[in-house]
């Protein structure tokens, strides 16, 4: 079984989170530059084992397209035919970040850590890697 990597994509940052080896839980794992993205995950797929990629997928409220809906799209057509071994699924991310800086607070963490926009990212990436794991 390989494991299952999350990312929250941004136009300058994309937040990663990773499983174990199990599948069970899913943590934060890094923050990268956007356009470091790819060549990020070449290494970490081999790296890790990776069997499967899932995406936030940005939407309103309303269930309407964000402003970076379209590129998130784009990079999932992209990791397709980059990893065509891989499943490469879309997640509702509706509220993540929110979360994520509450999950922050609830956790304890100092303000100056807090308005570290990486962490964040990768905090919100490990909530949509959750909320994928318990759909599976």
């Amino acid at each position: 079984m390989g494991k299952i990597v999350a990312i929250d994509f941004g136009l300058k940052r994309t937040g990663i989170a990773i499983t174990d080896a199990s599948n069970i839980i899913a943590s934060p794992l890094t923050t990268v530059d956007s356009v470091n993205l790819m060549s990020y995950l070449i290494a970490l797929v081999e790296k890790e084992k990776v069997a499967t990629i899932v995406i936030g997928d940005p939407k309103r409220l309303n269930n309407e397209a964000t402003h970076i809906t379209e590129n998130v799209y784009l990079l999932k057509e992209v990791l397709e035919k980059q990893f065509p071994s891989l499943k490469i699924v879309l997640v509702d991310e509706r509220f993540t970040s929110k979360m994520a800086f509450q999950s922050m607070l609830d956790n304890g963490m100092k303000k100056k850590q807090r308005q570290e926009k990486g962490m964040i990212d990768q905090i919100s990436a490990a909530i949509i890697l959750q909320s994928y794991l318990a759909q599976i």
